[in-house]
Order: structure tokens, then sequence, then C-alpha cells
């Protein structure tokens, strides 16, 4: 039987995980967790006069460099005049030479996000009148092509070897701990460790590159390297490899110490028996499981908070919250699909002598029902976080990866359902025979083994041994020692003895639908975790959803003055306490010199007016060195203030400060340029 189903299991593994591949593949590349969300000028504005800087304001806050913002002239020069700057919050910006000629201009930006990924992209405004370009807008994403391909690759291998390592581990110490002194066991868990390891260390090798130029021969650039060790990134990276250090010694401590070998004692015949160690008592062992559990949940924390401490739970709203709660759901996910593989392993690979009993599978079912509801609730405050409305789900990439990871979560629930079932119905595993009844049937059976051959498990194969006759020893009876033939006949009968308890084991029909459906799951959840990767390199739906209303606020008004002469502006803002973002837009008619009425409208991302405490408006002239002039308009509605009588002493290039308050301590001012007069 066993036979039978090897080539179907590496087949269904393969076709798993060139699924899963093919999903990662046709990923694309990842869209920026940061977006603009205003510009000045916007995008495709012509203004008359050449401005004297540009500015970029983003969703969160971003990492500069020298060349992170870059503003080109039609034939393709570079006419900023200094390395960018914040100015204010989220809004960054660069100066510009005086006395630029007409034309259009781009402006490139590549920047690096506060939750680790780069953010690259190019608009163009004109000044006078649009004219032709050289400059190319498209190809700036720095995560395309070979390097943003081996990085994503890379996160793909360091989420799998975590989830195996520290899955693996706490398989082996809550639900079999005989399973620490299984090779294939050992072996799975190792593998685990060796792939997060070699991650790690690609990753900090090709961070340097990905968010910066993207090319392969920057990848061993020593003076990158240094750059990346001084970011959150790098440094969370280089946390990882320490506590590495520290897996790598707890996992040699779970493998020596419920796997040491008993004292033995050997019979006159040449057998041993082995007695147990008297050490090895009852409070012994559970000091040595408190110890050691203590010890890898330290480890294991540690090192999902490497990930949580530089991606999406460290920036945005709650991140206090966000970040232990990334924590407990990396774990859950740890606990039960490494879990899962590591009792996929023992079902197939584990020695007869050794099998995985029905308890141990009922503790891990236990485990994992425990890990269900902490992924439950922790994944809907990550989505609330991360989605803000329901519409989201669906308009966003974001919310349909995530539709895609839930319904991939049902179905592995309904499948470990089933094999919750089967654990039910497993049948116990005949129990190793007594070393005296395995002598006596030994010595009677002897004479009768004499050339006959039979089927022996020499570590996970099945291999024919040939009986103790006139062929199979070598040696006539008569020369062979009695305590040497006694020792070879007993090695080929503990030989009949594991192959025919593997037969009866794998005969068992409980056992083989166990074996089908944990093996269902863990292709299943092969699949789910590429899905996880991509949605962790994906724009969260409440960023991309904020962007497309500053986006399409932008385009609705850009041009500041209409037909009447009125004067509309929206800026974006976020205070950055709960509730704290939105857009304030600002109409002034007729914007001209003399009286003017003013109405303020502060709308949510999603479009929804909604009032705050407080709003203020300031005028200044800087040119001329006149203001700030403040004017307090008076709360009309939902989301709407207005005031008469606007004096705009003198036409010109004014700039517009308007204060947000959304709580009594959270409040910010968000400032625009505007002709007026």
């Amino acid at each position: 039987m066993t036979q039978t189903i090897a080539p179907r299991v590496r087949t269904l593994v393969l076709l798993l995980l060139a699924a899963a591949c093919a999903l990662l593949a046709g990923a694309g590349p990842a869209s920026a967790h940061a977006a603009v969300t205003g510009s000045d000028p916007g995008q495709g504005a012509v203004v008359d006069k050449a401005p004297a800087r540009i500015t970029l304001t983003f969703s969160e806050q971003v990492a500069l460099s020298d060349d992170s913002l870059r503003v080109l002239d039609p034939e393709g020069k570079r006419v900023d005049t200094a390395e960018p700057a914040n100015v204010s919050g989220t809004t960054y910006a660069v100066p510009l030479h005086s006395g630029l000629p007409d034309g259009t201009y781009t402006v490139a930006y590549q920047v690096v996000s506060a939750d680790s990924h780069p953010v690259a992209g190019a608009y163009t405004f004109s000044i006078g009148a649009p004219s032709k370009t050289s400059v190319s807008v498209s190809g700036q994403s720095t995560d395309d092509g070979v390097v943003g391909w081996l990085y994503g690759f890379g996160r793909y291998v360091s989420y799998a070897g975590f989830i195996v390592m520290a899955g693996g581990a706490a398989f082996v110490l809550a639900c079999w701990r005989r399973g620490s002194g299984v090779r294939p066991v050992q072996r799975f868990v190792v593998s685990g460790w060796v792939a997060l390891t070699a991650s790690t260390l690609a990753l900090l090798l090709l961070r340097g590159s990905f968010t910066g130029s993207g090319k392969v021969s920057d990848i061993f650039d020593l003076s990158l390297l240094g750059q990346v060790l001084q970011t959150k990134s790098g440094a969370a990276l280089v946390s990882r490899l320490l506590l590495l250090a520290a897996a790598a010694l707890f996992i040699a401590v779970l493998f020596g110490a419920y796997a040491r070998p008993s004292p033995t004692t050997t019979l006159t015949d040449g057998a041993s028996l082995r007695q147990p160690d008297p050490r090895e008592d009852a409070e012994e062992k559970r000091d040595l499981t408190f110890g050691l559990s203590i010890g890898g949940v330290v480890v294991a924390a540690g090192l999902a908070a490497s990930w949580a401490m530089s991606e999406h739970a460290s920036v945005g709203l709650q991140a206090g919250i966000a970040m232990p709660v990334d924590v407990l759901h990396l774990l859950a996910v740890a606990a039960w699909l490494g879990g899962l593989g590591a009792l996929l392993v023992a079902l197939y690979r584990a020695p007869a002598d050794t099998p995985v009993d029905a308890p141990a599978v009922r503790r891990f079912s236990q485990v994992a029902f425990g890990s269900v509801l902490a992924l439950i609730a922790t994944g809907t405050y990550q989505s609330w976080r991360q989605l803000g409305s329901w519409s989201a789900f669906t308009d966003t990439r974001y919310g349909q990866l995530l539709l895609a990871k839930i319904a991939l979560v049902v179905v592995l629930v309904g499948v470990a359902w089933i094999s919750r079932r089967w654990t039910g119905r497993l049948a116990e595993t005949v129990p190793v025979e007594a070393p005296a009844v395995r002598e006596k049937e030994r010595v009677g059976a002897g004479a009768e083994t004499a050339g006959d051959v039979d089927i022996a498990v020499v570590g996970d194969e099945e291999v024919p041994v040939e009986g103790e006759g006139e062929g199979g020893s070598g040696l006539d009876t008569d020369e062979q020692p009695d305590s040497e033939r006694a020792a070879q006949l007993a090695r080929q009968q503990a030989a009949r003895d594991a192959a025919r308890q593997k037969r009866m084991r794998d005969a068992d029909p409980n056992r083989f639908g166990l074996r089908r459906s944990v093996l269902a799951e863990a292709g299943i959840a092969v699949v789910l975790l590429a899905v996880t990767t991509v949605l962790t390199q994906t724009e969260p739906g409440r960023t991309e959803q904020e962007a497309k209303a500053a986006t399409s606020a932008a385009a609705s008004s850009s041009a500041d003055t209409g037909a009447s002469g009125a004067l509309t502006l929206n800026m974006p803002f976020d205070t950055g306490g709960e509730d704290g973002k939105g857009i304030v837009t600002i109409d002034v008619d007729p914007a001209r010199v003399g009286g003017n009425e003013m109405h303020v409208y502060v709308e949510r991302p999603n479009g929804r007016a909604f009032d705050i405490p407080e709003v203020k408006v300031e005028f200044t002239l800087k040119a001329k060195d006149i203001g700030p002039l403040p004017v307090v308009p008076d709360h009309i509605a939902t989301g709407h203030w207005s005031a008469n009588g606007v004096q705009i002493p003198m036409a010109g290039d004014w700039q517009v400060d308007v204060t947000v308050r959304t709580s009594d301590i959270d409040e910010v001012t968000v400032s625009k340029n505007a002709q007026i007069g």
C-alpha cells in the first residue's frame, strides 16, 4: 500500500507547489504601501508661472535619499537644486531653479514607505503650455524585474521557513514528544531553520538594490548594505539572524532532551534489554518541558516581531495594538500550519516502531482549534485596520486577496474537520512485542528462516533481507560463534517485526483516511501561504481608497479657477489620531481682491461628510509679507463651514493654511498655494 500511495503523494505535492509558484509569479509587482495623496503642482496641471518648489504628500511618512525627488525639464535635465526635505507631516518638497521656461516637466519620485516597501512613480505638469518631452515616465517601479522577483520569493521562503520551524517544534513539544527522536521530523524542523536563515541573509543582501536601483549588480554592493543596516528593515533582519542563533540552540536541546538513550543490559545470549533511566522521572520531565516551552515561545515571538516591527503593523492606525496582534497572528499560523506539516511527515515517514499515535493527533487537533480561534480574532482586527470599509473588500486588490485568503481558510477548516473525524476513529497501532516474546519466537523460527527473504525497514525504505541459511549468512552454522549468530537472528527478527508492523499500520483504513485528509490540508496551506505573502506586499485597502479619493478630488479641480472665477482647493490631511484622516476642501468665490465668500468641506477618504471639533483658515502672501490673515468659519451643516466677507487685500500667489483638529490633542495644518486676484 505504501508503494502505491507514494507516487500519488509526490505528484500531488508537486502540483500544489506548482500552483503556489504560479500564483506568486502571476501576482505581478506589488503595489506600494504608501500612496501619493496630493501634489503641488498637481498631475497634468498647467500653471502660469514657474513654481519655486515641488511638493508631494503621501499617505504615510516615507524615507528619502538624495535622489528621492527629481524634477526633469523637457530635455531630461534636472532642474531641482537641493536634496528633498520633509516640510510638514507627510508632505515633502524639493526646490527648483528660478525662471524655468515654459514646457512640460516630469516629477519622478522613489522613496521607501514606513512599512519598508518601495514607492516609485512619476507624473508631469506644465508651465505656460504643454510641450513635448523626452522623459519617459514608465517603468519606474523598483520591485519589477529580477531583483523584485527574488525579493518576493525570499519573503515567501522566510515565511514558510518560520512556519515549518516554529510549528514543527511546537508539534513535537506539545503533542508528540516521542517525535523528537524521529529523524524525518528532525529534518523537517531543521529544514525550516535553514530556509529561514538563508532567506534572511538573501533579503539583507537584496534590500539595498530592491529599494534603490533594482539592478542585480548592486546586490553585493557593501555601501548599500551599510545603508540598509541603518534602516528599520535592516535592523529587523539583523535581529532575526540573532534570534535564529538562539533558535538553533533550542532545536538542539529539544531533539536531545527527549531522545537520550537509556542504559542497556546485555543478556547472556548477546541480546540487549533497555533499562529505564531513573533520572528521567516525571518531575524532571515537567521541568524540562516547562523550560523548553518558555524558551520556545520567547524565541518564536521575537522572530514574529521582526516582521511586525517593519511592515504593515508598525505604521498607521493603532500601531501599538496592531504589532502584538500581528505577532499573535503569525504564531497561530505557525502552530497550525507548521504543526500540520510535521503531522504529515510523521504519518508518512515515521518508522514502524515509532508511529504517531492517536493521542498525539488528538492533542494537535486541540492546538489547531485554538490556533483557528486566535486567527479569527486577530484576522478580524487586521482586516478592519487595513480595509476600513466594506466596499474595500471588492474595490481594492488588497480586499480581493483577503477574500481569497478567507475562502482558503474556510476550506482548510472544513478539511481539518474531516481529519478530526478520522482522528476519532483512528485505531491504535499494534504495540511493539516484548523482548522475551521476540526472543522465544526468534529461537523457534530460526531454522525456518534459512534461505527465506523478508522485508526490513532501513531508515525510510523497505528492503529485502535474506534468511540465515546456507546462502544467507555466508558462513556455515558450525563456523559461526553462537553470540554472533544470535545477534544476527535478532536483527533479522527485528526487521521482520518492523516490516509487519508497518504493513499492519498502513492497512488501517482510519489511518489511511487521516493521511489523505492531512495531505489535502497541507496542500491548501501551501497555496494559503502564497496568497498571504502576496497580501503582505500589497497596498492596504484603506490606503488605496484614500489615494483614489485624493486623485479623484485633484482631477475634479485640476484647474483652480473656473469660468466664474471661483477657487477650489482640495487638501488631504492626517492628524495621526483615531479617525484622523480625510480631505478638506476650500471654496473661495469669486477669488479676487476684496470681499469673498468662503466654504469649507470636510470629508472622509470615502467621500462621506463628517464633523470635527475645529477648522481654521489663514491666508498669507509671502512675497509682500502680508499675513497670516486668520478666518474662523461658522459651522453650517455636517462637514460644512462657511464665512462671508473674507477680505483679500492684494492679488498674488497666496498660501492657504488650513488647521484641522479632530480631537482635543490631534490636529494638523495643511497648506496649498493658489493665485487669487
